[in-house]
């Protein structure tokens, strides 16, 4: 039996990237990602809601991440969802829906990004050099 947990988002940072470090040194970027949806109704009345979803990328994808990306850029995610439940101190019981990002791109649709750094891996194929 094949399994298949994979999301693709495409939309806007609502806030900045924020960065932080485990006890190990690992990081961890927490992004935000709005969505925004527009219909027109029955009523000829143009609509519009904004879904919001939490994005982690870990290591240097989260680096990469906070150094380079900011409020407002549009961005391209593709990941994996992440479902998590714990009990607070005071007993209520807490659902969280995250994505663990694979890939972010920033998208060029709409606005430029500046990519701060171009690092390869030892294995990798540096075109045009």
């Amino acid at each position: 039996m094949n399994n298949l947990n994979q999301f693709i988002v495409l939309g806007n940072l609502s806030k900045d990237p924020e960065i932080r470090f485990t006890n190990d040194g690992i990081a961890v970027t927490d992004l935000r990602v709005a969505v925004n949806k527009r219909w027109r109704d029955k009523e000829g009345n143009d609509n519009e809601t904004v879904d919001f979803f939490n994005v982690r990328a870990w290591n240097k994808l989260a680096e990469n991440c906070a150094n380079n990306l900011k409020k407002g850029n549009r961005v391209l995610i593709s990941g994996h969802l992440n479902y998590r439940s714990f009990d607070t101190k005071d007993g209520k019981k807490i659902n969280v829906m995250n994505i663990i990002a694979d890939v972010v791109a920033a998208s060029l649709e709409f606005n430029g990004v500046k990519i701060n750094e171009n690092i390869l891996s030892d294995d990798s194929i540096a075109i045009g050099k």
